[in-house]
């Protein structure tokens, strides 16, 4: 991309990110709504080329833009949440139980859906089960119509969510993103080593265990060390806190998952857990409201740029090899297999409405094009054409579709709480 069109789509994304919200509070549609139309009708104009548009030529550059974006999205959802996890305690799990089914059920029976939709459809064994891992994951990125607004803090604070849906999804989103990698390397495996019994051992034991284990704990460390400084060093400038210095989210957010990556876990859950870990001194300080709004803000300007650049994209031949296939599993996938999928796992939990909206609200975004990406670097045949169209489809289709219905559907989940 030439400079001037980075600072073109650069102030653009900036520009909308500041008014859109306001603008469009009281319509049903949202702020990736209108950036990916916007962003398909700057396609069709004689926009110059130059812009990193195809996912082969520029898979490097489209995988770190999409990872940064994951990544303070989920440091701003660690911070958000209110609920507590007191890992000793069995109490405090049972409160989080629609967020387990959800992963433990819910995202293991999306996976293997969709790859058995792909696999049907023709793909190879290895792109299906991609797809799979890559669309399987709720997105922290594109869901804030549907997640908690952010921490409560001050005096009167309340240490608990008493909104489940928003809490479920949440929380939900902020996990999956990292139990998703386990699938998404058995994709790699399977495309560069051949046959299950090669490498299923190693998968089960490192993949799936271990490196899960090791990013937890090393968000825990580096959340306890970090919130030990920002509130109770016995060096005054050391003690964040007192000032206000609300950076500290990005220190935090780049520190665990450099930690996280170095020892061999998986960055995106040590982004989580250190957030979460962090959140948990000090409940009642008026400092996680400022470090989640410095995440927030963040979020969505990158979050806005990346959907700008999509739906240019969109107009200019990532849909090239997008066939009625494609379309079927995207449609599938957010219409039946997603809300099959969470009301099976989430039966006897929740009231009626509230496991209905959970079920369905499955928003698919920036994180599905990350993996995608991560995946096309480690073996060509997890890059292609279609792949990346069917992707980028079902992305536009969970925009429009849960963009328009979530602030209707969340309105009257609202009036009948109260």
């Amino acid at each position: 991309m030439t400079a001037d069109l980075v600072y073109l789509v650069a102030g653009g994304s900036l520009l909308l990110a500041i008014v859109l919200p306001e603008l469009l509070d009281r319509w049903a549609v949202s702020a990736p709504m209108v950036l990916v139309g916007v962003g398909l009708l700057l396609g069709l104009t004689p926009l110059p080329d130059g812009m990193p548009l195809d996912p082969q030529e520029n898979r490097a550059t489209i995988e770190h833009v999409t990872e940064l974006v994951v990544l303070v999205a989920l440091m701003g959802v660690g911070l958000a949440l209110d609920r507590p996890l007191a890992l000793r305690q069995r109490a405090s799990w049972r409160r989080w139980g629609a967020t387990w089914r959800l992963l433990g059920i819910g995202m293991p029976l999306t996976i293997g859906a969709v790859a058995l939709l792909a696999w049907v459809a023709g793909a190879p064994p290895a792109a299906a089960l991609l797809l799979g891992a890559a669309l399987a994951p709720t997105d922290p990125v594109l869901a804030s119509d549907v997640q908690v607004a952010g921490p409560q803090t001050g005096d009167d604070h309340e240490v608990d969510e008493d909104d489940e849906v928003r809490f479920t999804l949440t929380s939900e989103a902020g996990l999956n993103d990292g139990l998703a990698f386990p699938f998404v390397y058995a994709a790699i495996l399977l495309a560069t080593e051949g046959a299950v019994s090669h490498w299923a051992l190693e998968w089960v034991g490192w993949y799936l265990i271990a490196k899960v284990v090791i990013g937890v704990l090393t968000g825990i460390v580096v959340g306890r060390l970090l919130a030990y400084a920002a509130f109770r060093s016995n060096s005054r400038s050391l003690r964040v806190a007192e000032r206000g210095e609300s950076l500290m989210a990005l220190a935090a957010l780049v520190t665990a998952y450099g930690v996280g990556e170095v020892a061999g876990g998986y960055g995106f859950l040590a982004v989580f857990a250190c957030a979460m870990t962090f959140r948990s001194a000090e409940r009642s300080h008026d400092y996680h409201a400022a470090m989640h709004q410095v995440a927030e803000r963040l979020e969505r300007l990158l979050t806005l740029f990346v959907l700008l650049v999509l739906g240019i994209a969109l107009s200019r031949g990532l849909l090239g090899s997008l066939d009625w296939k494609g379309v079927a599993i995207g449609v599938a996938l957010v219409f039946l297999v997603r809300p099959l999928a969470g009301t099976l796992a989430l039966h006897g939990c929740l009231e009626r409405g509230e496991r209905r909206a959970v079920a369905f609200f499955g928003v698919r975004g920036i994180g599905s094009i990350y993996y995608l990406s991560y995946a096309a670097g480690h073996a060509d045949e997890l890059g292609s054409d279609w792949l990346w169209s069917t992707v980028s489809f079902t992305i536009v289709l969970s925009v429009l579709v849960h963009g328009a219905l979530a602030a209707p559907v969340m309105r009257r989940l609202d009036l009948a709480r109260r």
